[in-house]
């Protein structure tokens, strides 16, 4: 690894994302304790419509941790026949309840209804996906806003692995919204050399050979391979491919884990990398909005503004 690495903090190539989302949600759960004494409870109201059953999951898992860390939840299903005027009337009810702080559509939604539309129908101080374009915006400047929660993770498990990325070289392969948009910006506030890499990019291999770290969020399985990676290099696999092997179903990443390993500094594996703490970053989002909103609410009580949060 090069000079500009600093000093490797993790004593093992494999970066525990069970271990680390496990430190966010005690974090977490200590703050809601704090919030919980000043008589504020933190609540995330959580919008299904339909029955896909990869999203069910996704909810389960989330209201799972909500309930570890002491968060209400407040659970809305609706059919998949559901109008996107019916859906927006029950974001509006929400975002003016003083109860809830955060807001959560479950993404995808059913064809007919406009995802952008419903995101930006979210207030953003209770934007806990981090998905409106206020919070879009204000992360593209610089500024303290809700961020996505995945990229947010990311980043957190990088800070766990090296304490200073200034002047490193980051590649993000992939130019999503939810992840590869944010996750460069994210990059350039820890003073990296951002190079975003997509499908119209020219010999994407050779950019991904330049990085010191190197995120992958383009979700083709195994795609990226040892002679990709530069040595000594540190990988974020965002990728959650299930693929059929020998009758059977797995899970692997963007990276081919095993092709990489001797190659890289650091790593995180899937499943047990990205995927844990995209969940414990919502919970983390949350908290975060209450403590914003109970400052608001407190600050206007003070100058009489009617404000709403």
């Amino acid at each position: 690894m090069n000079s500009q690495t600093q000093a490797i903090l993790a004593t093992d190539k494999r970066i525990d994302g069970k271990a680390i989302s496990a430190q966010v949600l005690s974090e977490v759960a200590e703050q809601v304790s704090q919030l919980q004494a000043q008589g504020v409870q933190p609540c995330l109201a959580v919008v299904l419509v339909g029955k896909d059953p990869a999203s069910q999951v996704y909810v389960k898992n989330k209201l799972l941790r909500a309930a570890d860390v002491g968060i209400l939840s407040v659970e809305h299903y609706l059919p998949e026949h559901t109008s996107e005027e019916t859906l927006l009337s029950l974001i509006e009810s929400l975002n003016e309840d003083a109860k809830v702080q955060g807001i959560l559509v479950q993404l995808p939604l059913p064809k007919g209804i406009d995802e952008i539309k419903v995101l930006e129908a979210i207030k953003p101080i209770k934007d806990v996906d981090g998905f409106h374009s206020s919070n879009v915006g204000g992360l593209s400047q610089g500024r303290s806003v809700l961020q996505p929660c995945t990229p947010s993770g990311c980043m957190r498990l990088l800070k766990h692995v090296c304490s200073d990325m200034s002047g490193m070289h980051a590649v993000v392969v992939g130019r999503s919204n939810i992840v590869g948009k944010p996750m460069a910006a994210l990059l350039l506030q820890a003073n990296c050399t951002v190079t975003l890499v997509h499908s119209k990019s020219r010999d994407i291999q050779s950019l991904c050979q330049m990085a010191d770290i190197l995120v992958a969020a383009v979700g083709r399985p195994e795609m990226i391979k040892q002679d990709w990676v530069k040595p000594g290099a540190i990988v974020i696999d965002v990728g959650i491919n299930r693929v059929e092997k020998d009758g059977s179903t797995r899970l692997v990443g963007d990276v081919d884990y095993a092709d990489v390993w001797d190659s890289v500094e650091a790593i995180t594996p899937v499943p047990g990398g990205v995927g844990p703490m995209t969940i414990a970053m919502l919970m983390s989002n949350t908290v975060e909005a209450a403590q914003r909103q109970h400052a608001l609410v407190s600050m206007n009580r003070v100058d009489g503004s009617r404000e709403s949060p």
